[in-house]
């Protein structure tokens, strides 16, 4: 297993939309796991291929943040959401940035697992946001998009910040 670079905005390869997955094997897991590596070791609870400058559609959480509950979605979906509440959300790839944003409670997920096998699960809570947090990034999306105008405006130093750190 090995540590990824994590991108860094304002990248652009972060706006790309990521690829589906359609081959299963050795590459991919090897991907697998040095993104669930990479997660723990930024002490971070989601990591997706899209940070790591892989425009794979694969997403590793796992909302312990300590690999007591890893999850994995390849190819996801978000069937349907309910509800709506401010959660706070940072990045890695925004790193010093933590904001408030609209995101639902609830939600369906269509995947598929590492063998390739498709599954459907309701989720709820942190790892609902979560989820919500990591297809957006394969969708090219960072959360400080979804903020408002005034939002950003007053983070703005900050976004700043985050466009001088290295890589």
């Amino acid at each position: 297993m090995a540590l990824l670079p994590i991108l860094k905005y304002p990248d652009p390869r972060l706006r790309a939309v990521a690829t589906p997955v359609e081959q299963f094997g050795a590459p991919l897991f090897q991907l697998i796991d040095d993104l669930f590596e990479t997660m723990l070791a930024s002490r971070a609870i989601g990591l997706s291929a899209p940070q790591v400058n892989v425009s794979q559609r694969v997403v590793t959480i796992d909302v312990s943040g300590k690999g007591d509950d890893p999850q994995l979605f390849i190819n996801p979906e978000i069937v349907w959401k309910r509800g709506l509440g401010l959660v706070e959300e940072s990045c890695l790839s925004v790193p010093g940035v933590v904001a408030n944003v609209k995101r639902a409670p609830e939600l369906l997920v269509r995947a598929v697992d590492r063998s390739g096998q498709p599954f459907e699960r309701e989720l709820s809570g942190m790892l609902a946001v979560c989820v919500q947090h990591e297809v957006d990034h394969l969708e090219g999306k960072l959360f400080v998009d979804r903020l408002a105008f005034l939002q950003r405006f007053f983070l703005r130093g900050k976004l700043a910040e985050a466009s001088q750190a290295p890589a």
